[in-house]
């Protein structure tokens, strides 16, 4: 069996202006002496760290077909980004991917898609939960009136981060509360249109910041609770539960993630035993993750180096389930 390592690739990077300096330098003077102090701090570190970050491509086609063995249920949207990388490559242009839905079952792997994409596009990732969210400010920031407050995470990726075009994972979109006066997808109506997002306004800095770059993935169980407008800005992939042989490259994936990670997994084999495999091929990658990290101690209590299929536990009692990745 193949193992499908995940490798980052090395990119190209360019860089972008995330906001206009002489607009902070003009809203800082501006301050007045009893202004939020949060804010002053806001606007000189921004002066200080300055306004270009890396726009980042592949500097090559990336090891799609290794994601697509990794992930074998996520091969419709990963043939898509194909299509935008092979248009950008060898050229100036900078790499454009619309907006991702992805819909599925809890615990598919989802989440874990938006990380391994970032890994193989060479940028940056930041995860949202929208099922703890219950207002807007989240992800647009709070008025610097507000005790507390502070800005969103769209504007912490973009201002305090390196990159101007992260992957933004916004985990569980369909779970999304909140009031009538702050709604937890308001600020996406202006993030996930190109031409807005260029001019997106943080409500606790007030300057505008250029996240038009930014690659969105949301993840769903049900979109029926998702607005039409959310839903027509994204292109919408059902992801099915992998097959047997799906489920048992999955495992392996998972496998070698969690050995590659840790100086302890040099004692084990870089493949997990056909028995073990077998003994995974009905869990979720959150379970096999769980199952697999386990089964690593269970080995080592043993004496033992491989993970034998014993080691795989997969009975969970009546213990609740955790929603998401």
């Amino acid at each position: 069996m193949t193992t499908a390592m995940v490798k980052q690739e090395i990119a190209v990077a360019s860089f972008s202006r995330v906001y206009d300096l002489d607009q902070v330098e003009t809203a800082l003077n501006e301050l007045s002496e009893g202004a939020n102090e949060a804010l002053r701090a806001t606007y000189e570190k921004m002066l200080k760290t300055g306004n270009l970050r890396f726009c980042v491509k592949p500097n090559r086609m990336p090891s799609i077909d290794d994601l697509i063995d990794a992930l074998p249920n996520f091969s419709e949207p990963l043939d898509d980004i194909r299509k935008q990388v092979a248009l950008c490559l060898e050229t100036e242009d900078r790499l454009e991917l619309m907006p991702i839905l992805l819909l599925g079952d809890p615990g598919i792997g989802k989440t874990h898609f938006a990380k391994q994409l970032a890994r193989i596009l060479g940028t940056a990732y930041q995860y949202v939960a929208m099922s703890s969210l219950t207002a807007g400010w989240i992800l647009s920031g709070a008025s610097s009136q507000w005790k507390n407050a502070k800005p969103g995470k769209v504007f912490d990726a973009l201002v305090n981060g390196s990159y101007a075009n992260p992957v933004i994972a916004v985990d569980e979109i369909d779970k999304a509360t909140g009031d009538s006066q702050y709604d937890p997808l308001g600020a996406l109506y202006a993030l996930l249109e190109h031409d807005t997002a260029q001019t997106f306004i943080d409500e606790f800095a007030e300057i505008p910041i250029n996240a038009g770059h930014v690659i969105w993935i949301a993840t769903a169980n049900d979109e029926r609770s998702i607005p039409e407008p959310i839903l027509n800005r994204m292109n919408v992939y059902e992801i099915p539960p992998p097959d047997r042989d799906g489920a048992r490259r999955i495992a392996q994936s998972i496998y070698d993630e969690i050995r590659s990670a840790h100086n302890w997994g040099l004692r084990f084999p870089e493949t997990l035993g056909d028995a073990a495999l077998d003994a995974l091929k009905r869990a979720s990658p959150r379970e096999m993750r769980r199952a697999i990290l386990n089964g690593f101690g269970a080995a080592r209590i043993d004496g033992r180096d491989r993970i034998e299929a014993g080691d795989i536990r997969l009975d969970y009692g009546n213990r609740r389930k955790p929603i998401g990745f």
